[in-house]
């Protein structure tokens, strides 16, 4: 069973920092294009950030370009995504998302991800 396990959301004021964790079980996704999307309530899934396997790229919505960063660990089957300068607009379910086969113009489309996480909630105050 192929599994993808987001952690590391919660609740912290504008400007603060978050650090979330995708851990993937089942199988091995080193080779796998692996990314970050997030969804607001009333609004649809949006990309946050990308990363290739071997590390290529990575990319980011622009957004969250400069504040995001996005990295991964082939060794422990886990990505991150460290947030910083957090704002109001970057609440929402945060999900975890990976691709065996995608090509970049296809990395911010979610329809083009084969496996997924639950989601973890991060909300920004102001």
């Amino acid at each position: 069973q192929v599994n993808l396990v987001e952690s590391g959301g919660g609740l912290v004021q504008a400007g603060g920092s978050l650090r979330l964790s995708c851990a993937a079980s089942g199988r091995t996704f080193r080779r796998d294009t692996m990314t970050w999307f997030r969804q607001a309530p009333g609004k649809e899934r949006e990309f946050v950030a990308g990363i290739f396997r071997s590390n290529g790229g990575p990319y980011y919505a622009d957004s969250v370009k400069g504040r995001f960063t996005i990295s991964r660990d082939n060794d422990k089957n886990t990505v991150f995504l460290e947030m910083n300068s957090l704002k109001p607009e970057d609440t929402g379910v945060y999900y975890c998302a990976a691709a065996p086969t995608i090509i970049l113009s296809s990395m911010r489309d979610y329809r083009q991800y084969n496996y997924w996480g639950q989601g973890t909630q991060v909300t920004v105050s102001s």
